[in-house]
């Protein structure tokens, strides 16, 4: 008895282990483990960053609007610091300055990207739809810096846009480290920008949600959804190390109580959709109408400045408008602010964010979106109350609901922002209207949308071409698909100076480069040669082979999905088709003719760029 007691613990011990190494190597036939270390590392590497990002900010914002200018903070009360020997007229003159700083870096640094979209998040939905899925780390340092700059001066930005493109940033660079193809760089560039805002926000789950669901209108990324997830907690585990677990707005702990409340909130969606129509039309007649051609006139440097002392002044009239101003939002959802201030605040947010992004200085939407939805909801809620008083009794909790919906009528994502709304607040007591309102409010704001990278479902992205042209393509091989004639060959040894003639009486994006025994060697891109063609210096001193790509083809006799999936996991729009027998090209296999088989573009189409796809715009 006593040693059939002892070895029933054993086995079970045994048994316990066995599933456990089963498990494990499920978990590495499937990728899946590979995917979460991935995820866990991106996610370490952004919730450091965004601790370096979040304590700076809130340095250099302690030293200009506090010390310096003397703003009224909301922890000190809402009169202005009369003890304080500072003056605001320091904000115009500190963001007029940033603005023109800025400028002057977009145009030494990233001159060749003359829109880089809306903000931070923009950019980084730019690059996972673009044809490598990367984010270079000039345009992730210059917005980064420039996005510290902005909020701390006194600009109305968020810091959830910069820390999604830094966190994607820091994924693609890992990525690109660990030489991943285009597939897993994007997988991985999510789960980096899931990270920044799981900590920044201090929302690991709506964080996950909301970085994979952004990038669409309709619907989104459910391969990324792993490594996002494991990438926020694990970021939102590094940031709370340094500055706590306690959620962003203290509020009351709010319930839904009553049925009768619902039309209520109906309305307030409705409400939420008009704000969001406001904003993000606003938004974008600022950006393109007001400072585009004032681009093409002043130069960026002037633009820039101009915004910045236009969002400056604003704040100095209103200094509840500077920075991202979710303390302010967290007062109004206490009362401590009235009905008529709640829709000047909500209105002048409008216009300051306006002033400041679509000038083209640094920052993130989201806390704007906060901001005048939280005044919105806020505002309706405390009209509500006074109409309905045994109905609407708690105008905060409308105000929380209103932050949550606005966002989503502006972006079209909705899980994101509702979960993370709640982790905001610390509480799901509001589930229930908060559902409501959002379905609403997107069935009411379909057209409506903030960011310019944004693709309405998986089908219009590429970085899902394969799933479009897998029926298409499996089992035909590469010699039954259209090819376009071979491009002149390069030999290693040409210099760049015997270059310019050829490319530029070609229309070849990709040019296949041999050495002197006939052997491919590489590939010469447009986009590589273009950074160097023009540079008359060089001309004698750079040879073909120092700027070529390592050597990528497909046999005439290789499967067409397989040829599909070559092409995206290096990022080429066009590959050489090498009888290898003979060592010479065949042809060229084209992704846009590829596309052409599965869905004709019709006449007039512009959606498909007809630019190098070899290398992404955010390369740089």
């Amino acid at each position: 008895m006593d040693e059939a007691a002892t070895d029933t613990p054993r086995r079970t011990a045994t048994r316990l282990v066995s599933r456990l190494v089963l498990i494990f190597r499920g978990l590495h036939t499937s990728d899946a483990l590979r995917i979460i270390v991935l995820g866990c590392v991106a996610g370490a590497m952004s919730g450091l960053l965004a601790v370096g990002f979040y304590a700076s900010l809130n340095a250099l914002q302690g030293l200009l609007l506090g010390r310096i200018a003397g703003a009224p903070m909301p922890e000190l009360g809402l009169a202005a610091l009369s003890a304080s020997t500072a003056s605001p007229l320091y904000i115009p003159l500190m963001t007029t300055l940033t603005g023109a700083l800025i400028g002057l870096c977009l145009r030494r640094l990233l001159p060749d990207i003359p829109d880089l979209g809306t903000d931070g998040t923009d950019i980084m939905i730019g690059a996972f739809h673009g044809p490598t899925g990367r984010v270079g780390a000039r345009i992730t340092a210059v917005r980064g810096a420039g996005s510290i700059l902005t909020i701390a001066s006194g600009g109305s930005a968020g810091q959830e846009g910069p820390i999604s493109l830094i966190g994607a940033g820091a994924a693609s660079w890992l990525a690109d480290r660990l030489k991943l193809g285009a597939r897993e760089r994007r997988t991985l560039l999510l789960a980096g920008a899931a990270g920044g805002l799981g900590a920044i926000f201090r929302a690991p789950l709506g964080g996950a949600l909301t970085a994979i669901e952004v990038i669409y209108r309709e619907d989104f990324e459910a391969d990324a959804l792993l490594a996002a997830l494991f990438s926020s907690t694990t970021a939102y585990s590094v940031f709370t190390i340094f500055y706590g677990t306690a959620p962003i707005f203290h509020v009351p702990d709010l319930k839904f109580r009553s049925i009768g409340e619902l039309p209520l909130y109906a309305l307030l969606a409705a409400a939420c959709a008009l704000a969001a129509w406001v904003f993000v039309g606003g938004f974008r007649r600022v950006k393109y109408q007001v400072f585009a051609p004032l681009r093409k006139r002043i130069g960026v440097v002037g633009s820039t400045a101009l915004g910045g002392f236009l969002a400056g002044t604003v704040g100095m009239l209103f200094p509840q408008l500077l920075g991202g101003g979710l303390e302010w939002v967290e007062l109004a959802l206490r009362g401590d602010l009235p009905l008529a201030l709640l829709g000047l605040l909500a209105l002048g947010k409008t216009v300051s964010t306006a002033l400041t992004i679509g000038s083209g200085m640094s920052g993130g939407m989201f806390a704007p979106s906060l901001y005048v939805g939280g005044m919105t909801g806020t505002a309706v809620g405390t009209l509500f109350q006074s109409l309905f008083p045994n109905i609407a009794a708690a105008p905060a909790a409308f105000g929380i609901v209103g932050m949550s919906v606005f966002f989503s009528c502006a972006t079209g994502a909705s899980l994101g922002p509702l979960v993370m709304t709640c982790e905001l607040t610390g509480g799901y007591g509001l589930l229930v209207p908060l559902m409501l309102a959002t379905a609403c409010g997107l069935l009411l704001s379909r057209r409506v949308s903030l960011y310019n990278n944004q693709l309405p479902n998986r089908l219009a992205s590429r970085a899902h071409t394969h799933e479009a042209a897998v029926n298409l393509l499996k089992g035909r091989t590469v010699s039954e698909l259209p090819l376009a004639p071979a491009p002149p060959a390069l030999l290693e040894s040409t210099k760049l100076g015997d270059l310019r003639g050829l490319v530029t009486s070609s229309q070849a994006l990709c040019y296949p480069v041999f050495n002197a025994h006939g052997a491919l060697t590489g590939i010469a891109t447009l986009s590589d040669l273009r950074e160097v063609l023009y540079e008359n210096c060089l001309f004698d001193l750079v040879v073909v082979k120092e700027v070529a790509r390592p050597p990528v083809f497909v046999a005439p006799d290789a499967d067409g999905y397989e040829a599909l999936l070559t092409m995206l996991n290096t990022g080429l729009d066009e590959l050489p088709v090498l009888d290898q027998a003979g060592g010479t090209i065949l042809g060229m296999l084209d992704r846009k003719a590829l596309l052409g088989l599965y869905h004709p573009a019709p006449a007039g189409n512009t959606q498909e760029t007809t630019g190098s796809a070899c290398s992404s715009p955010l390369k740089a």
